[in-house]
């Protein structure tokens, strides 16, 4: 049996083991610490007036390269509020008007960012004007500003997307109202396209480019 003297050195020895093998495992075992953020979806589009609830995820220093949910502890801020709101704990975001608008989520220090864009719903869309001609030795004279519009009569151009046929010569500068694009100097002579479309649908107008 152990006296109380005994006790005591036993119970003392006891505790600075336990304080030992604490510093060994945290020495071997480092905490969890977190590496990165991504937003998910990585480029909302959210309908006006509607919400979306984007989501944090991170990686880990142990997480064997996978990602996880952060689900506490984010801070969210959208650049653009009047076009994109966003509630800063729970990631709730809301289309106030057409555009875009830069998303932030944060956590430990980290921070991540995702281009957003507000869109309405639409069953048609038209760009003006539909054609641009130009002499190909002077194409990078004179840009062109092109309006698109949606539902016979929404403007809608700031959310478009101009893709050109061919980006070496003509390049259009989206997410601007009007879309102005440009054509080098010196593009050789032919037909080009520039091709729009709209988030959320299968809806395409095309511009008819030649270069003489």
């Amino acid at each position: 049996m152990f006296t109380g003297r005994k006790l005591a050195l036993t119970l003392a020895f006891t505790v600075l083991v336990a304080m030992a093998l604490g510093v060994g495992c945290r020495g071997f075992f480092q905490g969890n610490a977190l590496l990165s953020i991504a937003i998910q979806p990585p480029t909302p589009t959210v309908q006006l007036n509607q919400t979306q609830t984007l989501s944090a995820w991170g990686t880990y220093s142990n997480g064997n390269g996978g990602t996880t949910q952060i689900t506490s502890g984010v801070a969210w801020s959208s650049d653009t509020p009047n076009v994109l709101s966003i509630d800063p704990n729970s990631g709730v975001a809301t289309g106030q008007s057409l555009g875009t608008a830069t998303v932030t989520a944060s956590a430990q220090g980290l921070s991540a960012t995702a281009s957003a864009t507000v869109y309405i719903l639409v069953t048609t869309l038209k760009v003006t004007p539909n054609t641009w001609s130009f002499s190909g030795a002077q194409g990078g004279t004179n840009p062109v500003g092109f309006v698109v519009t949606a539902n016979g009569g929404t403007d809608v151009t700031s959310t478009a997307i101009f893709t050109s046929s061919n980006t070496t010569y003509i390049n259009c500068v989206n997410s601007t109202d009007p879309v102005f694009c440009t054509a080098i100097p010196s593009t050789p002579p032919g037909p080009y396209q520039i091709v729009v479309s709209y988030p959320q649908t299968n809806l395409t107008a095309l511009i008819t480019v030649t270069a003489n």
